[in-house]
Order: C-alpha cells, then sequence, then structure tokens
C-alpha cells in the first residue's frame, strides 16, 4: 500500500475512535497545541490527541458543530444517524447493450445499489461511480449477479467472434473484462470492489466482512474506484 494510502487509513481510523468519544453527552473536541484533543466536558482530562488530517476527516463525516463556549461537537447524535444504506433488491430485468451494441435482457437488481446511494449523497465523485457502473454492468453480462464464487483470473476465449457473440461468449468475454479490471486494481483494493461493486454489499457490511476500520471503507473504495477508473482510461 501506498504511503498516502496509509496515511488516509490512519486519519480515518483516528477519526472513527474520536466520533465514538464525542457520542457522549457534553463530550467536545478542541485545539491544543498542534492538535486536538477530545474530553468529555470542559474540564476533563483529554482522552484522545488527534492531529489535522483526522480532524478534517471527523469534520467531513459525521460532522462537526462550533460550540459558543469553544471547540466542537458532533454534528448531529447517534440516533439521528443516517440508515447504513443497503439497497432493496427488486428483482428483475435489465436492458444491457451487449459487443455490437446489440441491446439484451439480463436478470439485474433494480434496487438502488450501493454505489448509486453513495454517489447520491455526494460519497463519490462521478468518475468513481461511472467506474464502479461499468464493473457492475460486465458483472450483470457475465450472469453471475450477487456471487462472489468465481475464480476471476482470465482464460482464454473459445473461439468465433464477430459482433454477436454467442450468450456463452459474451459472458465469457465480460469475465475476462473484469478479471483484467480487477488485476489492474490489486489485492488490497481489489477485495472491496468485488463486495461493493459486484455482490452490492452495504459499504458498512463490507468493512466488517474485511475488517476495516468504522468509515475506513469509503476511502478504500473510493481509492480503489480511482484505480479502476485509470483502467477504463477515464479522465481521474
Amino acid at each position: 500500500m501506498s504511503g498516502v494510502f496509509e496515511r488516509a487509513l490512519e486519519a480515518e481510523r483516528l477519526a472513527s475512535r474520536a466520533a465514538r468519544l464525542l457520542q457522549r453527552p457534553g463530550a467536545l473536541i478542541e485545539v491544543k497545541g498542534l492538535g486536538y484533543v477530545v474530553r468529555f466536558g470542559p474540564r476533563h482530562r483529554a482522552m484522545l490527541t488527534v492531529d489535522e488530517a483526522a480532524f478534517r476527516a471527523l469534520a467531513r463525516e459525521p460532522g462537526l458543530v462550533l460550540r459558543r463556549e469553544g471547540g466542537w461537537r458532533l454534528a448531529r447524535a447517534p440516533s439521528e444517524a443516517p440508515p447504513p444504506g443497503r439497497p432493496g433488491v427488486i428483482e428483475g430485468e435489465r436492458l444491457v447493450l451487449e459487443d455490437g451494441g446489440v441491446p439484451v435482457a439480463l436478470k439485474a437488481n433494480l434496487g438502488e445499489s450501493p454505489l448509486a446511494w453513495l454517489a447520491r449523497r455526494g460519497g463519490l465523485a462521478p468518475v468513481e461511480a461511472a467506474a464502479g457502473e461499468r464493473l457492475r454492468e460486465d458483472f450483470q453480462k457475465a450472469g453471475t449477479v450477487g456471487r462472489l464464487t468465481m475464480n476471476w483470473d482470465a482464460q482464454p476465449r473459445s473461439g468465433g467472434g464477430g459482433e454477436r457473440l454467442e450468450p456463452a461468449l459474451r459472458a465469457r468475454a465480460a469475465k475476462d473484462r473484469i478479471a483484467a479490471a480487477l488485476a489492474a486494481v490489486g489485492p488490497g483494493l481489489r477485495e472491496i470492489l468485488e463486495r461493493v461493486c459486484l455482490a452490492e454489499t452495504a459499504l458498512q457490511a463490507a468493512e466488517r466482512e474485511l475488517g476495516l476500520p468504522r468509515r475506513a471503507g469509503k476511502t478504500v473504495l473510493k481509492l480503489a474506484l480511482q484505480r479502476l477508473a485509470t483502467h477504463y482510461r477515464m479522465a481521474v
């Protein structure tokens, strides 16, 4: 993992610890020296010290509100936190353009995907969401919606070709594209794409499955999607 990634992950980890402490009634965070300290009250001892990067992560999400007495508190109480955003699974069919521009009806989840949920709330840049949706569309073309028990190692395609591939060959071509994309993203990042983009697992559930610190999943997902967009030669 790159140094930038490790620093971003550490900042999210510290912000997550600070957020848990700040859920206590009367808790605040304030400037001290070159950093910030979390206290359970104005006259209480410091419970945690965070740096500028962690403070900024904390201010972004869940957010901070300036106190008239000085310092900041959480923007909302834990009971007011938004739902985790797990999409409802609505089974149906969606028209997808196959190779050669041929529309084909494929089984798909018609509910809001975790990617769409995050993008609608400003959690993803347009190019990040577009890259994830492109991977998700190939997953639908492969006919493996909701399944992760696949060997994504690229395999040689069968003979044939042309604009109108047979269904089995179209599915194989989609699987090969998925294998190439996940290989380009690399280990350590591809796993979150497999869960959020392919299996349509909610981000918080993916965090738990991968053993990531709470709220670090978005940072990992965004880095994975940026690398995916580079593979697809999208402007990042």
